[in-house]
């Protein structure tokens, strides 16, 4: 290890550096928005959960953190654009993306409406896809940094009754690939972060929606693709990584948090 990073680590791992993450209020993004403060980074929170969103930054104050709130429909250009200028006012420039804004829906292809479509693409596509082409922009200009997009176990492999989801999760693993290779002259890496079934409000109604269609992933299948059920903070200690600048030539990878569920197949 270096003498830089040495120093940096002990001052934490994101020491000095600013992090805007987009749903950050809740689940995987809360716990992540918190040890990134933890860890030394100022963090900017943008999420349509504005109580819930409040609540992990005044977490994130009471211990000493720097943390500011933005009400944002990250799948809306207007508001997207007016959180970025917001953050340029009252930050200034950041070097941290954490794109984790996402849903699922768990139904059958032949039953699925274009509403659902439509509303899977825009949270989990459309968002990216306006939030990233903000944030390529500025950390261009502002010297580079480090894009983390929450991808899937599902980006590659398929799932019965959850095609949308799985569509959605292969386009934002494409999208954080193909950042790689286009910016990365600009001094920005970009990975994707592919966890399996985590315990928060998100993955524990995604399991009890199959087991409710017959899957029994409760009762035994969970166990047989992942041994147990992960933890959002092992989630988070991955996002922690390829954020920082321990990670300064990982540039383009999926990082699978699924305890060998995808190499098993």
């Amino acid at each position: 290890m270096s003498k830089n990073l040495a120093t940096q680590v002990n001052q934490g791992r994101l020491a000095g550096k600013t992090a805007v993450i987009t749903g950050g209020a809740a689940g995987m993004g809360s716990v992540t928005s918190e040890l990134f403060a933890r860890e030394g980074a100022t963090v900017v929170i943008l999420d349509i959960q504005k109580e819930a969103g409040l609540q992990v930054v005044e977490n994130i104050k009471n211990r000493g953190g720097k943390a500011e709130f933005i009400e944002t429909d990250v799948s809306k250009a207007d508001q997207v654009d007016a959180a970025f200028d917001k953050i340029a006012e009252i930050v200034g420039p950041y070097n941290i993306l954490f794109n984790h804004a996402g849903t699922i829906t768990v139904k059958p292809l032949d039953e699925s409406t274009e509403q659902d479509y439509d509303r899977l693409m825009d949270i989990n596509v459309r968002s990216a896809f306006l939030v990233c082409r903000r944030a390529v922009k500025e950390m261009s200009k502002n010297g580079g940094g480090s894009i983390v997009i929450t991808a899937s176990i599902a980006s590659e492999l398929g799932y019965a009754l959850e095609s949308l989801y799985c569509m959605t999760k292969g386009a934002v693993l494409q999208l954080a690939r193909t950042i790689s290779v286009e910016y990365r002259d600009r001094g920005i890496r970009c990975n994707s972060v592919c966890p399996g079934f985590v315990k928060t409000a998100h993955g524990l109604r995604e399991i009890d929606e199959l087991d409710a269609a017959g899957q029994e992933w409760e009762d035994g299948a969970l166990a047989d693709s992942q041994g147990r059920i992960c933890e959002p903070e092992e989630v988070a200690a991955a996002v922690l990584f390829l954020a920082s600048d321990e990670s300064s030539f990982v540039n383009g990878n999926a990082l699978y948090v699924d305890n060998g569920w995808y190499a098993k197949g």
